[in-house]
């Protein structure tokens, strides 16, 4: 089987991809860099089965040391600062990880002679719909917060890497995730933790924003079957179909969890809030066959209850990533 390499594979996603990947028989190879985003727990459960690096992708030198010694076949590249509103209070650490590490990644590969560079994108590259449309992989990038620029950039590059070098990359863009081990932070999560604890729910604007949501498993499962079946060069926009307004997905979690409507709080709305994503994930289906989708509805109870089941590891977070974020924008 394929060595593969896993940027940001203590993170949210990056971390069921790695136990997804394991599970198919894979060698994987974990770098991260452990920020407050980066947790080991999650990888705990197979950590005799990988081989794992603390390493900061934007370090040329650590990164060449790792694909010399490792020889890795393919690059998955998910590592990134992900927070949008951390990006709008600052955007240097977002310019800095997701545009100068996937630059350090790139080159690597490139030396290293790399067989295939999956680059994880985002479908905010794309900007944003109004109330009708989708987002196809032709369709130009227009990205509108500073999180986003800085991975139309990412994206681009690698891109450019392919078109100059012949570097084979794959350029992956997915839509919301969502799922067991998120960190407090974004909105599903946050809305969990604050119904448990009866706190007031921050909603931006009226919460009538549209997002993408795909349930992280699936994310994982099509990303691999991208990597043994795509072909070098594409673009594959990976999404469920299933849009839900924010007020939606809000109004559904206290539903749940049984708690009242009346600890919703509409806020101020974020600077340059984009209201529509929609990807249209046609390609995938057809050319490679993935037809496995958790329904919102199913994914969001499974989320839920594994937030109930492990509030602990959850308020062992807020404090860590607070104390993070207070040294960046100190």
């Amino acid at each position: 089987m394929k060595k593969l390499l896993v940027t940001g594979g203590a993170g949210f996603i990056g971390s069921e991809f790695v136990r997804a990947s394991v599970r198919k028989g894979y060698k994987v190879v974990v770098v991260d860099k452990l920020t407050y985003a980066g947790d080991m727990e999650r990888i705990k459960e197979v950590e005799k089965d990988i081989t794992c690096y603390k390493a900061d992708i934007t370090d040329k030198g650590a990164i060449e040391d790792i694909f010399k010694k490792e020889k890795p076949e393919v690059v998955f590249h998910w590592a990134a600062e992900s927070h949008v509103d951390r990006s709008i209070m600052n955007a240097a650490p977002f310019l800095e990880t997701n545009v100068l590490g996937t630059l350090v990644l790139l080159e690597a590969s490139r030396r290293f002679g790399t067989e295939r560079f999956i680059n994880i994108s985002t479908d905010e590259v794309y900007g944003e719909l109004g109330k009708d449309g989708q987002f196809y992989e032709e369709t130009p990038l227009n990205p509108n917060s500073p999180y986003s620029v800085s991975k139309a950039s990412a994206d681009m590059l690698a891109r450019a890497y392919y078109r100059t070098y012949g570097l084979p990359v794959i350029t992956v863009r997915p839509s919301n995730n969502y799922g067991p081990w998120q960190y407090p932070e974004k909105l599903i999560p946050v809305v969990i933790l604050k119904a448990l604890n009866n706190e007031k729910i921050p909603v931006y604007g009226k919460g009538e924003n549209i997002r993408e949501w795909l349930f992280v498993s699936d994310c994982a499962d099509m990303v691999l079957m991208i990597m043994e079946k795509g072909n070098i060069g594409e673009i594959y926009n990976v999404g469920s179909g299933e849009e839900k307004r924010n007020i939606e997905v809000v109004t559904q979690i206290l539903r749940i969890v049984g708690k009242s409507e009346d600890l919703i709080e509409f806020v101020k709305d974020r600077p340059g809030h984009d209201f529509r994503y929609s990807l249209n994930s046609e390609k995938i289906k057809a050319q490679l066959g993935y037809k496995k989708i958790i329904p919102f509805s199913k994914g969001i109870e499974k989320t839920v209850k594994w937030y109930v089941d492990n509030m602990e590891w959850v308020k062992g977070k807020l404090e860590h990533i607070n104390k993070y974020w207070n040294t960046v924008y100190k």
